[in-house]
Formats: C-alpha cells, sequence, structure tokens
C-alpha cells in the first residue's frame, strides 16, 4: 500500500488549499484577476470615443457662447454710435419769415448744452425738457426745441420752432415782441405785428418771461381778432398808468380810443364798442372816447 500511496507534498501546488480553508486555487484566482484586468481595459477603451465627444460637445458650447456674446458687443456699439449726435442740423417749423434766420446760432447753443451734457448726445437720453429750458434761456425766441432724426452718420436734426409776435412792446426805447402765451422776446424773424402796446402801468417787462399775465395778452388777441372780424383795426393797445387789468384800444381809421377791462369778456365789449360806433356814425359825432368797461352800458366823452 506504502508503494502506490502519494506523499502529501507531492500534490501539486495548484491543487493545494489556501491557507482560509477555501478549495480556491491559485492558478484560478490569478485567472479570474487577468479577466478583471482585461475587462476593465476593455471597458476603459469602449468609453474613450464617447468622452471624446462629450469634450468636443462642451469645447463647441463654450465657442458658440463666446461668439454669441462678441456678436452682442458688436451689434451694441454700432447701435450705439449710429444714435450718437456728434453735429447738428437745424431746421424751423415756422413759415412766413420775413427776415433770414441764422442756423449756425441755434446750431451753437444746443452743441453747447450737449457739450454740458454728454450722455444727451445719444439720441434716446437726451432731456428735452431740459434742452428746451436752456436754449430759450440763452435765445428768447425760441419757443420749443425738438430732436427730430437722424440725417447722417453722426448727425441729428433738431426742430425748432421760433415765437411769432402778436404784439410789439416798447419800454424806454427798447424794443421787445409779445407771442400769444404773454412771453416778450427781443429778435423777431416775422412782419411786425400790427398792435403796438404802448406800457404806462409802470410794470417791469424782462424778455423771456411773461410780461404782466398771459390773461392779458390772451385779452388783447381776442380784441385785436373780434374787432377785425367786425371790420375794425386795431392799431394800438395801450395800459393806462398803475393798472395791468384795463386796456385802451385805438381803432385805426377812426382813430377813436376804446377803454375797455379783462374782467369782462372781450367778445361783449368787442359788441357793444361796434354798436357804438355805428350810433355815432348815423349822428355824425366823433367822441373823444368811448368806455364799454361796464355791461349793456356805453360812456362816452
Amino acid at each position: 500500500m506504502g508503494l502506490f500511496s502519494k506523499k502529501q507534498t507531492d500534490i501539486p501546488r495548484r491543487r493545494m488549499e489556501n491557507a482560509d480553508g477555501s478549495n480556491r486555487s491559485v492558478l484560478s484566482d490569478n485567472f479570474r484577476r487577468n479577466r478583471n484586468l482585461n475587462g476593465l481595459a476593455s471597458a476603459s477603451s469602449a468609453e474613450s470615443p464617447r468622452i471624446k465627444v462629450h469634450h468636443l460637445s462642451i469645447k463647441r458650447r463654450k465657442l458658440s457662447v463666446v461668439l454669441l456674446g462678441s456678436l452682442l458687443v458688436v451689434a451694441l456699439l454700432a447701435f450705439l454710435i449710429c444714435h450718437f449726435t456728434a453735429t447738428v442740423s437745424v431746421s424751423f417749423t415756422n413759415q412766413g419769415f420775413v427776415k433770414t434766420a441764422d442756423e449756425s446760432k441755434y446750431q451753437k447753443v444746443i452743441q453747447d448744452y450737449l457739450d454740458s451734457n454728454p450722455l444727451g448726445r445719444l439720441y434716446f437720453l437726451l432731456d428735452e425738457s431740459g434742452l428746451n429750458k436752456y436754449v430759450a434761456g440763452e435765445l428768447t425766441e425760441v419757443e420749443s426745441v425738438v430732436q427730430n432724426t437722424m440725417v447722417g452718420f453722426g448727425m441729428t436734426e433738431f426742430k425748432v420752432t421760433l415765437r411769432n409776435p402778436v404784439a410789439s412792446w416798447k419800454i424806454n426805447k427798447d424794443q421787445y415782441y409779445v407771442d400769444a402765451e404773454g412771453v416778450a422776446f427781443r429778435v423777431n424773424y416775422f412782419a411786425d405785428p400790427i398792435v403796438r402796446v404802448v406800457d404806462n402801468s409802470g410794470a417791469s417787462l424782462k424778455a423771456g418771461q411773461a410780461s404782466i399775465s398771459k390773461r392779458f395778452l390772451g385779452f388783447v388777441g381776442q380784441v385785436v381778432s373780434l374787432s377785425n372780424a367786425n371790420g375794425y383795426t386795431v392799431s394800438e393797445a395801450e395800459l393806462p398808468t398803475n393798472t395791468t387789468r384795463q386796456l385802451n384800444i385805438r381803432l385805426k381809421n377812426t382813430n377813436l380810443l376804446v377803454k375797455m377791462t379783462i374782467d369782462r369778456s372781450a367778445e361783449e365789449q368787442v359788441s357793444d364798442m361796434g354798436r357804438a360806433v355805428e350810433y355815432f356814425n348815423t349822428n355824425n359825432r366823433i367822441p373823444t372816447y368811448i368806455d364799454v368797461r361796464v355791461d349793456n352800458k356805453v360812456f362816452y366823452i
């Protein structure tokens, strides 16, 4: 029996049990280890193209964002340049000038305002209220300034409206003009108004500010227009001494003086004046003046 028995030491090492008593052989462990390593290597080589595609996609998105941002910046700069006022062009809205208006004078004043307010050179940031206040302070004959449109690269057109006088006003040999809003100014490009206001009231008058009151100037305008409509031409309007609520007008053809008040309707007073003039003409009488300040009564001398 001893001849056919094998020693324990003759058993191959790969058949020996592990130290922990398991039946797994060293060869089996090596096989599994190699298989796992080969599997990991194969998986790594299989994912590599997808990772490359992913990285390329990220780079593509970054480049797209940079390109889009650059285009937006260029578009913004182009927009700002196209709406930037470097030079000024002026045109007038009024018609009927009898004198040539000097455009350069108005261009310079607008440019001076833009120099003091550089943000206003951007078309959409201009403060038109501030511009009007500044220009009217420098040039009292300007009624309004409106930014119109871009007429060229870096050039903006401004529409200027000048005051049209309804009466001329002379104080201490200084000639003023008054528009329908009751604002006095010195430079007039229109024909001189027929109505001359003789101021004996003692009230002060300053160019660029409302003279006496807008109500008074509105009353003067109504009296003049209603008189013309009824066939009477007003040649002169006078403010009596120490009052700004009464008005004396003189009719052109008859040189008749008519006393009125702003506290009563201009239409009613003109109507009373017309009836009184007809009465005196019918009776061949020429009074020194007539007074229509009292309702339905006419006083005369």
